[in-house]
């Protein structure tokens, strides 16, 4: 699925998320700096009833935010982080906490091991799109 958004339309791309992912749901999303993956994450945290700021969790990894309605969200930030050093961090046993999980840089292996062990994840490439961004979800 391809949806094409500017920062005004970014609640398209929530919606469509919404009716496609489950309850739990690990999100990895990938695109060059400053393509719009935490303000994503932001839209995400809105609309899920979250007040907190969401910021990016660069230097702490992950941050957690839950909404007035117990919805819980889990960002992640994995940019300069091997896969190896994701799993020594114990970072893998997050994704069976329930709510939904955004992983910044996110990998094709990633994503494979993930796969293997039995999670269903969502991949979201962002690029720029003229004044806008194209999301390619699949």
């Amino acid at each position: 699925m391809k949806i094409i958004a500017s920062l005004d339309e970014l609640h398209k791309v929530v919606a469509y998320l919404e009716t496609t992912l489950e309850t739990n749901a690990i999100v990895l999303l990938r695109g060059d700096l400053a393509a719009g993956k935490t303000t994503l994450t932001q839209a995400i945290a809105k609309a899920k009833g979250i007040a907190t700021e969401v910021t990016s969790p660069t230097f702490s990894l992950q941050q957690c935010y839950e909404g007035e309605d117990g919805n819980r969200l889990y960002h992640y930030d994995l940019y300069r982080l091997e896969h190896e050093e994701f799993m020594q961090l114990g970072l893998f046993e997050e994704f069976e906490k329930e709510g939904w999980h955004m992983v910044e840089w996110g990998s094709d292996t990633l994503k494979s091991f993930l796969e293997g062990v039995g999670y269903n994840v969502t991949m979201i490439d962002i690029e720029s799109y003229e004044n806008k961004r194209e999301y390619i979800i699949h």
